[in-house]
């Protein structure tokens, strides 16, 4: 590999987070150009992940999982709420904490989502070894670890 920094004319071929914005880039652009018409941004399809395998979370939880300003997520449940995506309630542990639940409604709009994530999903995977996309996996975990450390 060249080093990207001592020769910047190889700059965005030998710098990973050059692919990673780009693949990310071209994911969300994918994604949103499908599930648009179901009447969901790319925000709110964060949100609604975020309560795929929880049934409750917090706003802050909510912002964490779908990488997201905490504020920028408490204006977008706000928005959901007034959608009737989703509910909220206190915490029953600790009611200074707001918990997020999915309404019917915001159920069925995720599976649908989530339907269309798989195909973008299933399509962009095809041609590649699931021991390759595990292996990804983890050096992708690896680096956001390292980088949650800076």
């Amino acid at each position: 590999m060249i080093d990207a920094i001592t020769h910047p004319k190889h700059f965005k071929a030998d710098w990973p987070f050059y692919w990673i914005s780009q693949l990310n880039a071209a994911y969300a652009d994918a994604l949103e150009r499908r599930i648009r018409p179901i009447g969901i941004d790319i925000p709110r399809w964060r949100a609604l992940m975020s309560l795929y395998e929880d049934q409750y979370l917090s706003v802050s939880e909510i912002a964490a999982f779908s990488a997201q300003k905490l504020n920028t997520t408490t204006k977008l449940i706000q928005r959901m709420i007034k959608d009737e995506m989703v509910t909220t309630r206190p915490r029953p542990t600790d009611g200074r904490v707001t918990e997020v639940c999915l309404t019917e409604k915001g159920d069925r709009l995720r599976k649908l989502a989530l339907v269309e994530a798989r195909a973008i999903y299933d399509l962009t995977f095809a041609k590649i070894d699931p021991e390759r996309v595990a292996e990804m996996n983890r050096l992708m975990s690896e680096m956001h670890t390292a980088l949650r450390k800076l």
